[in-house]
């Protein structure tokens, strides 16, 4: 996350219906056991109805060069979801999307095995459409593809995605039959 503050970066702490309790830097909220926090997803299409995914930065500390979704963060205190996301595919991707809709809100607990960080979030789902060229942000993002659901099915077989990436996939495929309008079959 870029932080356009002195400091660390603080999240938002919740309980269990997403209600805010306080707030935690970063790093903190991620260290085991980990705190429940706010977060947001994006699922990104283009207009063939393919999955844009990201691979991570290298040198991110966290689930560095495995694969996700299009886009993924945390809101700052006070920041609401949608702004947040909106920021934060304008920071990685480049771009501003065509469309941007709600997709619903997922709660997990994923421990990341190669770091030791762990996921305690919860998670507000968005998706939307890419329709113009990305301009990915090197320290954020090191590859993107965009994807079929088959294209999807054989890459998770090989490739290594992040400990997150089906939760909420699975989670947003109402809100993402919506936006693409059941294009692509997702």
């Amino acid at each position: 996350m870029t932080n356009t503050t002195a400091g660390p970066i603080m999240l938002e702490l919740v309980d269990e219906h997403g209600t805010t309790i306080g707030t935690a830097e970063k790093l903190s909220a991620h260290q085991a056991p980990g705190r429940l926090h706010r977060a947001f997803s994006v699922f990104l299409f283009d207009d063939e109805g393919r999955l844009l995914l990201q691979r991570r930065a290298l040198g991110k500390y966290h689930s560095p060069g495995v694969w996700s979704n299009s886009c993924c963060g945390h809101p700052y205190p006070g920041e609401a979801p949608f702004a947040a996301a909106t920021r934060r595919i304008g920071e990685e991707l480049g771009i501003a999307p065509a469309v941007l809709a709600e997709a619903g809100t997922v709660t997990y607990h994923h421990p990341d095995p190669a770091s030791g960080l762990v996921e305690q979030e919860y998670n507000h789902l968005f998706a939307g459409m890419a329709r113009t060229p990305l301009r990915p942000d090197p320290q954020e993002i090191a590859e993107t593809a965009y994807v079929t659901p088959d294209e999807l099915r054989g890459r998770h077989a090989r490739d290594t995605f992040s400990a997150w990436f089906l939760t909420v996939l699975d989670a947003a495929r109402p809100g993402i039959r919506a936006v693409t309008k059941g294009a692509g079959g997702w």
